[in-house]
């Protein structure tokens, strides 16, 4: 699944590279920090950081 979201972020960060509309940019941004918050979740779930698991 980590391999998923890497390919998309580095498939933004090409976009974002070759972006010049100003408002496309921000779109591609705001998908890029998501991108990269789901993969830091994945990764803390993954070495035990963080449990995805309700508290209930």
């Amino acid at each position: 699944m980590t391999y998923d979201i890497e390919i998309q972020i580095e498939e933004l960060r090409s976009e974002l590279r070759e972006c010049i509309d100003p408002d496309e940019r921000r779109e591609i941004e705001v998908e890029l920090e998501l991108a990269r918050a789901e993969l830091a979740v994945i990764i803390a779930e993954k070495d035990g950081w963080l449990k995805a698991e309700p508290p209930f």
